[in-house]
């Protein structure tokens, strides 16, 4: 503990003299003896101040001379203490000094920047570092890069330098680290690698063997690629899919067991939207915990309006399913038109929070994004929170025995009228939940819910009428489907093939997928 401490301390005080010295440099070889102290020091605030060198951001004040990184203000300059961080105020332009540099200086700042990344504490900083040295084609890193990779502990750092050195090398004038390269990068799927195996192959200035190993690189590379893009095709499938079973799950009940055509299904995922980004306005330092207040809030307020309009307008015309219909689809206009006066015609953006952003590398070259991967386990866990609702409480038993026969299960003393009730708001509160996850993949609008109200029934129909599972799978294969007939005959024509496979489909099977069985279900 003493021997870190005093090392703590000796870094400090050798970072604050650097930074002194650098503030006095006088000519570009001072600055860059400087630099080089300041990263020598291993200190915290060493690459923020280098980075802001490197970037003509690093001035000297002139009432003390001491070093600040500046940012535009109104009134001139935003100042902070270079070796502090802590901010100073604001100065006027003709208050503070640049400190200048030539190219050689820019130069020896971005070895010095790079060299300060590879021995970031992060692994995951210092695989990113590596892959920039490694795309940069400066062939002066790779002895750095060996030296790194002697004292490296960690397998994907030391897979991430052996790739980098070996990305570097296909530009080596010797033919056997170019071949040795071209056998150690042939599989990588990087645009970089690419382009130099494809310059490599046609340079008709290199050997047969380079040229042919090269060659065959490529060929790799492509078959790799093409791998990729239907993995990705299919998880953007699957991604879509569960959006459709998230949308028609709730719409699957309350058709299933009610036989109610309920045309605003797709408001209620609006509404359900719509609460995200209140939430969101009500919650604007806490991003990152919003969505899961987001989550109940939406599941009450659509599941509320949903026990509304079942207690209002369903209730009156069990039995009628043309006017059902045509009762549903007014309220749909109704809830669209009351969105527009509340929160106005345009559309809305709901932020996505950190650690929905960004993606996951499965492997060089196929990424996966967060927020599609969170929406489908997202959905999964819907859909088994509700299996255990039907198969595990009194009010799923219930629900089961109406669906299966409405008219016994009244007569076996089921109040079929307060399960109508219930299944309505479940089924809207899970068309809001719905709609939280299409917050996050699009932008929110009064128009919302339209896009995806054809969709559920299709997804409904194609499972069969009150099948959970069925909704599970056609959901799934349905999104797939969409997703791998796109890059070959567009977005537009791949939505008639899926729609006349289904005509053709509910031909031969009317019942969908997974039909309800049972005496009733089959008269």
């Amino acid at each position: 503990m003493l021997t870190t401490a005093a090392a703590a301390v000796a870094g400090e005080e050798e970072f604050t003299q650097a930074l002194a010295a650098l503030a006095a440099a006088s000519s570009y070889a001072e600055k860059d003896a400087a630099a080089t102290a300041i990263a020598a020091s291993a200190h915290p605030r060493a690459e923020p101040v280098l980075g802001a060198m490197s970037r003509g951001e690093l001035y000297t004040r002139g009432s003390d001379s001491r070093l600040v990184t500046v940012t535009d203000a109104a009134d001139g300059f935003a100042l902070v203490d270079a070796a502090t961080g802590e901010d100073l105020g604001t100065a006027g332009k003709s208050d503070v000094n640049r400190v200048t540099l030539n190219n050689a200086l820019r130069s020896s700042l971005r070895g010095l920047l790079a060299t300060l990344k590879l021995h970031h504490a992060d692994p995951k900083q210092r695989i990113a570092a590596i892959r920039e040295v490694g795309e940069s084609g400066d062939l002066e890193m790779r002895q750095t890069l060996t030296e790194l990779l002697a004292t490296e502990q960690n397998s994907g750092v030391r897979t991430a330098i052996d790739t980098a050195v070996a990305t570097l090398n296909l530009d080596s004038t010797e033919p056997a680290e170019r071949l040795a390269a071209i056998e150690r990068v042939g599989g990588v799927v990087n645009s970089l690698v690419r382009t130099k195996m494809s310059a490599l192959a046609s340079n008709e200035t290199l050997d047969e063997e380079t040229r042919s190993a090269a060659r065959r690189a490529v060929i790799d590379i492509e078959r790799h690629v093409a791998v990729y893009d239907v993995v990705q095709t299919a998880f953007f499938g699957l991604s879509l899919g569960s959006i459709l079973v998230l949308a028609a799950i709730g719409l699957s009940v309350t058709f299933g067991i009610m036989g109610v055509i309920n045309m605003a299904h797709g408001e209620l995922m609006m509404l359900g939207a719509y609460t995200t980004y209140v939430v969101q306005q009500l919650m604007p330092n806490a991003l990152g915990a919003s969505l899961f207040v987001a989550m109940p809030a939406a599941f009450l307020v659509a599941g509320l309006v949903g026990v509304a309009i079942e207690r209002g307008i369903v209730r009156r015309l069990y039995g009628r399913p043309l006017e059902t219909l045509l009762a549903t689809f007014g309220v749909s206009l109704v809830l669209q038109q009351a969105v527009r006066t509340i929160f106005s015609p345009l559309n809305r953006s709901v932020v996505t929070p950190a650690w929905l952003s960004g993606s996951v590398e499965i492997t060089p070259g196929l990424d996966i994004t967060l927020n599609r991967l969170y929406i489908l386990l997202f959905s999964l866990l819907v859909f088994g929170a509700l299996l255990l609702v039907l198969k595990r409480t009194r009010l799923g038993l219930e629900m089961r025995a109406v669906t299966q026969n409405r008219a016994m299960a009244a007569a076996m003393g089921i109040r079929t009228d307060r399960v109508d009730l219930m299944t309505f708001g479940l089924g809207s509160g899970i068309a809001g939940l719905a709609g939280v996850a299409l917050s996050q993949l699009t932008n929110v609008g009064p128009n919302l819910g339209q896009a995806y109200i054809v969709d559920s029934f299709m997804v409904v129909v194609f499972g069969g009428v009150g099948s959970l599972w069925g909704t599970l799978v056609s959901g799934l294969s349905l999104g797939v489907a969409s997703k791998l007939i796109e890059p070959a005959a567009g977005a537009v024509m791949a939505k008639i093939f899926v729609l006349v496979f289904l005509i053709v489909f509910i031909q031969k099977r009317p019942r969908g997928l997974f039909p309800q069985k049972g005496r009733a279900a089959e008269a």
